[in-house]
């Protein structure tokens, strides 16, 4: 069946999902009611249509800025820099961080040929630039991989100098963790990112 195999072929390029795992979401849209699959399409729809990038920070939005940008209550002199608008949701939660974001949209990685000029930078350093309140403090919070590495080690040259200080989140043994199960690489980052008591 063609509209069959061209779903599943569509739904194989959502990330993470397989191929067993894109047959049972066809199987479910074959079976829902009509109403659930046009709930569903409605949804993606309005999605792509309502939801653009904050003019400031590049976190999704829904018309303007985003509601951490407009929040006067935020530190304004503090600006956290990831890698993916998800990665702000997971801070957020946290309840431990009230100054700003910045989104780069991805990571510096040359293997994969994706250059400083492909992500976020040079609207970072505007940004930074033009800032009513003066940034403090950049805390760069890219993933511990090779290409959050370079990307921080990048960012933070370019910055020196520009803000008060660039920090860099701390990472390794997890709470509740027991030191003699974690990795050789974990322990390592843990033991240089050892704060004083």
């Amino acid at each position: 069946m063609k509209s069959l195999d061209r779903l599943i072929r569509a739904l194989r390029r959502l990330p993470g999902v397989g191929p067993r795992q894109a047959e049972r979401f066809a199987a479910y849209f074959l079976r829902a009611s009509q109403g659930e699959t046009e709930e569903f399409i409605h949804a993606l729809v309005t999605v792509k249509q309502d939801v653009k990038l904050c003019p400031v920070c590049f976190a999704y939005s829904e018309g303007g800025l985003c509601p951490i940008c407009s929040d006067p209550d935020r530190d304004h002199g503090l600006i956290c820099v990831v890698e993916d608008p998800q990665d702000i949701e997971a801070l957020e939660k946290t309840e431990a961080y009230k100054g700003l974001y910045h989104v780069l949209h991805g990571a510096i990685s040359p293997l994969e040929g994706r250059s400083a000029e492909q992500v976020k930078v040079r609207e970072l350093l505007a940004r930074v630039h033009n800032s009513e309140d003066p940034v403090r403090e950049v805390i760069i919070a890219t993933d511990p991989d090779s290409e959050g590495e370079t990307t921080a080690l990048y960012l933070a040259d370019l910055l020196r100098g520009l803000v008060g200080q660039v920090t860099r989140i701390g990472y390794g043994v997890p709470l509740g963790g027991d030191i003699d199960y974690m990795d050789e690489l974990t322990l390592g980052y843990s033991l240089k990112g050892r704060t004083k008591l």
